[in-house]
């Protein structure tokens, strides 16, 4: 089961479920960037109550303007993203029981600052939040591999290209996916969704490090775990 997703900053849980359910993540970072998406910003949800919200972004600085792809995508200032994400990420989230074991994995997070790619400090965002779920799965990045340009195709080629069997696909995504380069390829496309209560309350508005604080990790990981599985087993059917 393959996922492709572009990289997200601390990614939503409705998205990082999704990353948990597939063996391979497939990182679309040669798409344009677009500034009213997730790929430089996270809105933070407080654990004592979500519906104070507030946005965590990254400034980020476009070499191409509005047609700069994601990978070129720069870090304006790793100085002040470094600040941000240290201060307020505390600010939210310190009091929480698990707070020690995220905090121990975000400085690979802030390591990545020296790169001064916005895609790469996405990235490890979500590599590290799939580490404490318990994902065991494999990440590679579209710009690596080959594929037609016209969407559809671009992503039934990325999913054959892993030796995929089924792509999982967002309620977003079906509204558009031509399934005929998927069949071409012998690819299933499984329709990706999530229930909308207990943690998955907003899990398609804000961060998931707000039921990972707030639930606490291993909470997380059953539920993230029971969905896997659901899928997998749709995939198992088809």
């Amino acid at each position: 089961m393959v996922a492709i997703h572009q990289p997200n900053l601390f990614p939503r849980l409705s998205t990082l479920a999704k990353l948990f359910a597939a063996d391979c993540w497939i990182v679309l970072d040669d798409v344009q960037f677009a500034r009213r998406d997730f790929q430089h910003r996270a809105r933070l949800g407080s654990m004592s109550c979500p519906d104070r919200r507030q946005w965590l972004s990254i400034p980020t600085h476009l070499p191409h303007g509005r047609s700069t792809l994601i990978k070129d995508a720069v870090v304006a200032d790793p100085d002040l993203a470094r600040r941000r994400l240290t201060y307020m990420l505390a600010q939210y989230y310190a009091k929480s029981p698990d707070w020690p074991k995220f905090r121990g994995g975000l400085d690979a997070v802030l390591h990545g600052l020296e790169t001064a790619k916005t895609a790469d400090l996405a990235e490890e965002s979500t590599r590290l939040l799939l580490r404490l779920l318990g994902w065991r799965g494999r990440i590679q990045r579209s710009s690596c591999l080959a594929a037609r340009s016209e969407r559809s195709e671009r992503l039934a080629d990325l999913s054959a290209a892993t030796g995929a069997r089924g792509y999982l696909c967002g309620t977003g995504g079906m509204r558009y996916l031509v399934t005929a380069p998927f069949e071409a390829h012998g690819v299933s496309i499984v329709p990706f969704v999530t229930s909308n209560t207990g943690v998955w309350r907003d899990a398609r508005e804000m961060s998931s490090l707000r039921p990972l604080m707030a639930a606490g990790i291993a909470a997380v990981a059953d539920a993230v775990r029971t969905v896997a599985a659901g899928h997998q087993q749709t995939m198992g059917s088809a």
